[in-house]
């Protein structure tokens, strides 16, 4: 499978297209529009989330409810368009009224896109940088991630994410009994976490950043449960599914690093402490005893819990700003303010289960057949027998 996404942050619309998806998977905009309201709570979002009401918009791809197996193309409005139609609109302009209507930005800010991409596409207005850089576009990779989720839901495979720490300040473990219960604790969370103790010390954080002008980060976890093992591949350094997934969470807007299992903490323990020991019994077939490694070896699921968490850096745009250049004049300035969150820690959490889960489908729809939603299940189910048989 294969997504594209396109559209500019106060553009019309933002759209994406899924090749594919197989067929017979039931789908309806529900689906989709519920992790699309997701994406959108959390303490310490802005204005933008105010004006905006996230819905998805079915255009191709599926008939009745079912995937006909042909490409899918999901639009969502813009509903701050129309406060942008000249600013951001596609006619030409004249010269008299370009200068007032285009609000020109020529100061980029440390952190962002901006100078980068002005530099790399000849832009002297980098407004045509921020306006596709800006992480709106994540609004339409979660509707693609929805669509992820509903195909694992057919093999009994499980998605839940939620949030370890926001600036600095850090959540115990979660000590859960399933995903669902993960997953209720954590949307009735306004930070998305699990440990009640440390909720108001995190909204706390958000809010003396928020009052002073700057923004926090955070590090958010996802969860897969019901992967059989032995999906990716150790042949080739571009099949390994641990890779992929790594890729997938750094491509996230603002994420600086990712982990699997314990992580970075493997430097610091001996091997005797970090491997994963192999267990077996008739009910289960192979188990481990721990999961330090994340659900992986050798670029392979191992049948355990897929664990995969994502380090994201403080929004750059800040109401404080940092110094920059004006790339015209070449004066030091303070940089521009985009109106922007203090923290975006909670949404990027389910924007991190939705590209977990795309990568992990696509692994799965590759490996084990690609054109009907039930043929793979049965391939799925099989391979999962020959496992527990092996």
């Amino acid at each position: 499978m294969r997504y594209l996404t396109a559209g500019e942050s106060h553009g019309p619309q933002l759209t994406t297209i899924l090749e594919g998806v197989p067929a017979g998977l039931p789908l309806t905009a529900e689906d989709i529009n519920t992790d699309l309201a997701r994406r959108q709570k959390g303490h310490g979002r802005g204005r933008r989330m105010q004006i905006e009401k996230d819905q998805a918009e079915i255009l191709s791809g599926v008939r009745h409810g079912y995937t006909l197996g042909s490409p899918i193309t999901l639009a969502v409005e813009n509903n701050d368009w129309k406060h942008w139609t000249k600013i951001m609109g596609i006619e030409p302009i004249s010269e008299e009224e370009s200068e007032e209507v285009k609000r020109k930005i020529s100061r980029p800010r440390p952190g962002h896109a901006d100078l980068n991409g002005a530099i790399k596409y000849g832009h002297r207005d980098m407004r045509n940088v921020l306006e596709r850089s800006s992480a709106r576009e994540t609004t339409v990779r979660v509707a693609a991630g929805a669509v992820a989720r509903q195909i694992l839901a057919q093999f009994g495979i499980s998605v839940a994410g939620h949030v370890l720490e926001i600036g600095g300040v850090q959540a115990n473990p979660p000590q859960y009994k399933s995903l669902e219960e993960l997953q209720e604790v954590t949307e009735a969370s306004p930070v998305r976490c699990f440990d009640s103790a440390v909720e108001k010390d995190m909204m706390q954080a958000i809010d003396d950043a928020k009052k002073n002008g700057d923004s926090i980060g955070g590090v958010v976890e996802v969860i897969i449960e019901g992967v059989p093992a032995g999906v990716g591949s150790y042949v080739h350094y571009d099949r390994k599914l641990d890779a992929k997934i790594a890729a997938a969470v750094m491509s996230i807007n603002a994420f600086k690093g990712v982990e699997f299992g314990i992580g970075f903490e493997a430097a610091r323990r001996p091997g005797s402490e970090v491997h994963d020991e192999i267990l077996w019994d008739e009910k289960n077939g192979y188990t481990r005893k721990t999961n330090n490694l994340g659900g992986f070896e050798g670029g392979m699921t191992t049948g355990m819990p897929i664990v995969v968490r994502g380090v994201m850096k403080p929004i750059p745009t800040l109401y404080k700003p940092l110094k920059s250049v004006d790339i015209e004049t070449k004066e030091a300035f303070e940089a521009s303010i985009e109106r922007s969150d203090s923290c975006a820690v909670p949404a990027a959490s389910v924007v991190a289960e939705a590209v977990v889960a795309w990568e992990l489908a696509d692994a799965l729809i590759e490996q084990f057949g690609q054109d009907r939603i039930d043929l793979i299940a049965e391939n799925i189910e099989k391979m999962r027998a020959h496992a527990r048989e092996f």
